[in-house]
């Protein structure tokens, strides 16, 4: 969920020099966000401050080093306030494994494909939403990483978490049937290339159903497995939804 919406906007969006220092505060951004969520969650514990520290002041030197490089960054910033908010302070609550949680991070995390996919463009000075010409393709890119990740929220914890948990169940199955049919929508009204995306959620949505089954009848699966099964269908995802769209 970290690294597979940026590389998707990235290369959608043709590479250029600034996605690097982007990636960079990208990445140390969340080890920010993380180690203010452990501090957090521990009470605001004096031992957890100083990866607080450390990293709070690396990801501001980042940050300011992209404005100072590409001013036009700054527009997306407000873009991240909720998600990292509410983390933050379901962190604080110890409330971090909510699915409210998990869904705003999606959110987040899915908005960075249409950042990295607007940095390739180096000339662009205002918001990107302002200069008239829309494009389309890397907001249907991060809609489709936000409904792949969005489907593993639910997945993941009906089969770990809320194993057992039928209602939770019954959500996961009705949102990968909702990310189903608007593939096959998708198909039908705009382009059959979406049957190949349509054809991936088919096969998530059988999956959630079939290893929810496995785990409730006493099979054993291990997170570890459910993790690796995870790493292969995003970059199926991915590399399809970059074919597709």
């Amino acid at each position: 969920m970290l690294i597979a919406p940026f590389l998707v906007g990235a290369v959608a969006g043709g590479f250029a020099w600034i996605q690097l220092p982007l990636l960079a505060f990208w990445l140390v951004g969340y080890f920010a966000f993380f180690a203010t969520s452990q501090w957090l969650r521990s009470g605001r514990r004096a031992k957890w401050f100083p990866p607080v520290r450390f990293y709070a002041l690396l990801v501001s030197a980042l940050g300011l080093l992209l404005v100072v490089l590409e001013p036009s960054l700054i527009w997306w910033a407000p873009g991240f306030a909720l998600p990292a908010g509410v983390g933050l302070w379901a962190a604080a609550h110890r409330r971090d494994r909510d699915l409210l949680v998990g869904l705003t991070t999606v959110i987040g995390s899915s908005l960075m494909t249409v950042v990295a996919y607007e940095a390739g463009d180096t000339a662009q000075t205002a918001a990107p939403w302002a200069s008239g010409a829309w494009d389309h393709r890397p907001w249907l890119l991060a809609a489709v990483q936000a409904a792949y990740f969005g489907g593993t929220v639910f997945y993941v914890k009906s089969v770990i978490r809320e194993r057992g948990n039928r209602t939770f169940f019954l959500w996961s199955i009705a949102f990968h049937l909702l990310c189903l049919l608007g593939c096959v929508w998708a198909a039908l009204e705009v382009d059959s290339r979406w049957w190949w995306l349509a054809a991936i959620f088919a096969v998530l949505l059988g999956r959630a159903g079939w290893v929810w089954k496995l785990v409730t009848d006493g099979r054993r699966i291990t997170p570890k497995a459910i993790g690796i099964a995870e790493a292969v269908a995003t970059i199926t995802v991915s590399l399809c939804s970059l074919v597709v769209l």
